[in-house]
């Protein structure tokens, strides 16, 4: 089973594509824009999420860099 959010790789012009199940979240510029996708997706302690590998893959980058590619 794949975790259930995806942080997909930068893109050109800076931010990061956030998918949960499948669906996109929104561009997250930061952790923050992360955390608040997953607040809105029920997700309880989104800010403890972020580094547990079976809730979030970050595809593309380093974990926590949304800089343009």
């Amino acid at each position: 089973m794949s975790a259930p959010v995806v942080i997909h790789r930068p893109s050109p012009t800076g931010g990061r594509r956030v998918t949960i199940r499948g669906h996109i979240a929104g561009l997250a510029m930061g952790d923050a824009d992360v955390v608040e996708f997953l607040r809105r997706a029920g997700l309880p302690d989104a800010e403890t999420l972020l580094d547990q590998p079976e809730w979030v893959e970050w595809r593309g980058g380093r974990a926590h860099e949304y800089r343009a590619a």
